[in-house]
């Protein structure tokens, strides 16, 4: 199949008038009061321009350079570029390190001239006592950079990942390391650890728990679970840049929750939500721009640095927007894809390098891959897979002696298979981006209603004290 890497010239129009358009929301909300959202909303829309551009330009140069993959679930096997999210990371990052001065503008408007007056020039006199000063929201400004920083840092390590190929046991801690300086900041900037107990047990441990140092581990456990869970769901075309657009639409869904007129203002989970939003956005602009070229049938590869990129994109959010719970109850098809997929990653089950789906030349559809038995599981292992092959959780294969030869694989994609039957590869992403959806969907209905049943209230009703 042969990757286009050329833009039509409807496609250069297009990209050209949303840049251009994007281009000048930005330098007109830079001479007016720069308010940060409208051009975090142009940021987006330029990031999906370059990012569309750049990942058609560069596919023949990544495959050059021999960053490529055959596509197996195709009759042909074309080799097409492999390592594309690498791009839109960088392009991502690029427009969260463009946007700090929108972001802090007002703060640096009033800094420099007086109570956000571009017209007023503090006197040497003020500046040295400092009675006119506007103070500079640091904290902010750490958090910003601290999670820009874990960004670049698992970028980096996810690129390394795709040229040297870590096996997965060895590669499963990479985004802890990148977590370092987001959890640092944290601790100094912030450094909460208590959590609220639910009601029932309120008699017994009180309003409130410090976790300590427990809770550190819980957000490293966050950031090293987000990445490889995305790097765990994939195998199809497009599974993976989907599942993270819809996590990122329903967490921009859940802040848009918190923000005027829907929660009034003045609230205290605003700025966090604000502070998510800046993330999610441009996030969601290269995603979008990187599904355009990877949804079925996919012209490239999006590699495991999109994997980690995207996942750390949400533990950022997550921890540094004190809402992580709620981004655990968007990941549940991810938590459910490794619970399952347990026995095979601790090799009580057999594990192959890959797990995807089987494809079936004659008739085009994927069937489930399997697990050959050379050495009969032992009893009880044997009964156990006996037991899901019940609960319709497993297929197995058997001898005429009764033995177990076959399994099927377990992962979320083969499960489905087992349930629905072979199906094409576009048909299969599209049943999983409907399970993600509704997950989401029904994780943020526990959130902000059933969880009203085990504590006082939902945070969106909170207000300051005045």
């Amino acid at each position: 199949m042969h990757t286009p890497n050329v833009l039509t010239w409807t496609e250069t129009w297009r990209l050209l008038l949303l840049a251009g358009a994007g281009l000048g929301v930005l330098v007109n909300t830079f001479q007016g009061d720069g308010a940060p959202l409208i051009a975090s909303i142009a940021l987006t829309c330029i990031s999906f321009a370059v990012a569309f551009s750049m990942i058609r330009w560069l596919g023949p140069v990544f495959i050059k350079a021999g960053l490529k993959g055959k596509d197996m679930a195709k009759p042909k096997k074309p080799e097409i570029p492999e390592t594309m999210g690498a791009v839109c990371a960088v392009v991502y990052l690029l427009s969260l390190i463009i946007f700090i001065p929108f972001a802090f503008y007002k703060d640096i408007v009033a800094a420099t001239s007086g109570g956000g007056n571009r017209d007023v020039v503090i006197g040497d006199q003020h500046i040295e006592t400092g009675r006119y000063l506007h103070r500079f929201p640091h904290g902010k400004l750490a958090s910003y950079l601290s999670g820009l920083l874990s960004l670049q840092s698992v970028v980096i390590l996810g690129i390394g990942d795709d040229l040297l190929d870590i096996r997965w046991r060895h590669k499963v801690l990479i985004p802890a390391f990148a977590s370092i300086p987001m959890l640092i900041v944290y601790f100094v900037d912030f450094g909460v650890t208590k959590v609220v107990v639910p009601v029932p047990l309120q008699g017994y441990l009180g309003d409130f728990i410090d976790l300590g140092w427990l809770y550190y581990m819980y957000m490293a456990a966050v950031a090293i679970f987000c990445p490889n869970a995305i790097n765990m769901l994939a195998g199809i075309n497009g599974i993976e840049v989907a599942q993270s657009l819809v996590i990122a639409v329903l967490l921009l869904f859940n802040d848009a929750m918190y923000l005027a007129p829907i929660t009034p203002y003045p609230h205290p989970a605003t700025d966090s939500h604000l502070f998510s939003i800046y993330f999610l956005l441009p996030f969601i602009g290269v995603s979008a721009a990187l599904l355009c070229h990877n949804w079925y049938p996919s012209k490239v590869f999006v590699g495991d640095t999109y994997c980690y990129f995207a996942g750390m994109v949400f533990a950022v959010v997550g921890i540094l927007g004190h809402f992580s719970k709620t981004l655990l109850l968007l990941f549940v098809p991810q938590i459910f894809n490794f619970l399952y997929s347990t026995p095979q990653l601790f090799h009580f089950i057999p594990c192959p390098r890959h797990r995807l789906p089987k494809f079936n030349a004659a008739t085009g559809l994927l069937n489930t891959s399997v697990t050959e038995w050379t050495i009969p599981p032992s009893p009880f292992i044997a009964w156990i897979l006996d037991l899901l092959h019940t609960l319709r959780l497993v297929r197995v294969t058997k001898d005429k002696d009764g033995q177990i030869i076959e399994s099927t694989n377990l992962t979320i994609l083969n499960l489905w298979l087992v349930w629905m039957g072979p199906m094409r590869e576009d048909t299969l992403a599209w049943h999983m981006v409907g399970v993600q959806v509704l997950c989401g969907l029904l994780g943020l209905f526990i959130r902000h209603r059933l969880a009203l049943l085990v504590f006082n209230s939902d945070n969106r009703t909170l207000q300051f004290m005045v």
